[in-house]
């Protein structure tokens, strides 16, 4: 389920015209939906009931504190990556100890940060950062958690820019390492072996890969968990959303688009993977991100001009690929719709933004209706990656961004102003 409909013909946001945002805010504008947001989590909660477990928002998809701080009501633990985003929870109200600390480079600054919160664990890239930890929790006097990160090898068949299971990824120890691994990190001092961690690629829609990658590790999870007294056993994230035909996946079979392509929903991960899981009588920890947040946001974006070549069909938007880079950066795609619904033929037309990059598009060739100049378009499922991948470059200002709940909405990041961008820059003398 999403909350994104037309309503007599203007798009809303639950039970908010959408146009009636882009007037009152001004564009580029993104806009979360919180129902959406609580569905996702609390469908995901509850197809997991059967096991003793944990849901670590992977925030790297959206860091905005009102975003956090809804799914830190709802129980949430957060899957982070800085310690930025761990003062990030913080600043929500969320909790530190749920918070597990991943990445391949660490500091010792962030790993002291995070041992002085009690975060749950850290997610163990090599033996390197074994030993760092190790040397930092001696050298403050703190026992750090740790899981050891395993990569199993198992090609989860996404984008390759996504995909992180492999031995041609930076992630993880190999498989066949592992063992050795916990048999040497168990002689460092001030560490305790806590669990178990793996991620083996993002946005995927079938339950195959995990399911061979769960039937791979939880024997070797089983084999370490009775050496060295596990707590749990990690997961990872990587559940996929709909993002061809997703407003019309927004209904009661929001599991299945237009075209009857059917993607993964919470209870059929979790009618695969509990059974596989549960013997190992440990608690069970989720990193999911996009599946969360993916379909919760919106990019409003205003058509500023219609430009014909003899081949092509412009929409130049507001919108640029500073505030939303997936397109360009993977090729994404993203469905985009007029907040007021039109009728009639459509157009093939590339949308295409400011940004002097031949780069800067959101779609090429592409039926549209047909727009014109001051319409406001919206590019759906834009809650994960998009404004927390935001940059300024060409000197763009930051999108605003704003947070619905039935019939209320909210400000939640102020559209950024343009001499802050420079703010922390100075000239010099000579």
């Amino acid at each position: 389920m999403h909350s994104f409909r037309y309503v007599k013909g203007q798009l809303h946001c639950e039970n908010v015209a959408l146009a009636d945002l882009a007037q009152k805010h001004g564009t580029p504008l993104y806009v979360y939906s919180q129902a959406t947001l609580t569905d996702h989590y609390t469908k995901l909660d509850q197809a997991l009931a059967p096991l003793d477990h944990l849901i670590c928002f992977a925030m790297k998809s959206n860091s905005n504190l009102a975003v956090i701080q809804t799914l830190a009501n709802l129980g949430s633990g957060f899957d982070t990556v800085s310690a930025g985003e761990i003062q990030r929870v913080i600043a929500a109200g969320g909790d530190p100890r749920k918070c597990v600390f991943a990445g391949v480079g660490k500091t010792e600054e962030e790993i002291a940060y995070a041992l002085r919160q009690d975060i749950y664990s850290f997610n163990v890239e090599s033996e390197a950062e074994l030993k760092r930890i190790s040397k930092v929790a001696t050298r403050i006097g703190k026992i750090a958690p740790i899981a050891v990160r395993v990569n199993p090898n198992i090609d989860a068949g996404t984008h390759a820019k996504i995909t992180t299971g492999t031995y041609a990824n930076k992630f993880g120890i190999a498989f066949e390492e592992i063992e050795g691994v916990y048999a040497r990190a168990a002689k460092l001092p001030n560490l305790r072996l806590r669990g178990l961690q793996m991620h083996i690629g993002s946005q995927l829609t079938d339950v195959k890969p995990f399911q061979l990658a769960v039937t791979k590790v939880a024997p070797l999870v089983a084999r370490l968990s009775a050496k060295h007294g596990f707590d749990f056993f990690s997961v990872g994230g990587g559940i996929g959303i709909v993002y061809q035909d997703a407003l019309a996946s927004g209904d009661a079979k929001w599991w299945q688009s237009k075209a009857g392509k059917r993607v993964l929903t919470p209870q059929l991960y979790a009618n695969t993977l509990v059974p596989l899981l549960k013997p190992l009588g440990l608690k069970i920890l989720l990193e999911p991100g996009r599946f969360l947040t993916g379909n919760a946001g919106a990019l409003l974006t205003r058509v500023e001009f219609i430009k014909k070549t003899g081949k092509k069909n412009f929409v130049i938007v507001d919108a640029a690929m500073n505030d939303l880079i997936r397109p360009a950066f993977y090729d994404s795609f993203h469905e985009i719709v007029p907040l007021k619904k039109k009728a009639g033929a459509t157009v093939s037309s590339d949308v295409v933004g400011p940004i002097c990059e031949s780069g800067d598009y959101f779609a090429k060739d592409r039926p549209l209706p047909k727009v014109g100049e001051g319409d406001v378009l919206a590019l759906l499922s834009a809650g994960a990656y998009g404004s927390v991948m935001g940059s300024n470059y060409n000197s763009r200002a930051l999108a605003a961004e704003v947070l619905v709940n039935g019939t209320q909405s909210a400000v939640v990041r102020r559209r950024q102003e343009i001499a802050a961008i420079w703010e922390n820059e100075q000239t010099v003398s000579w």
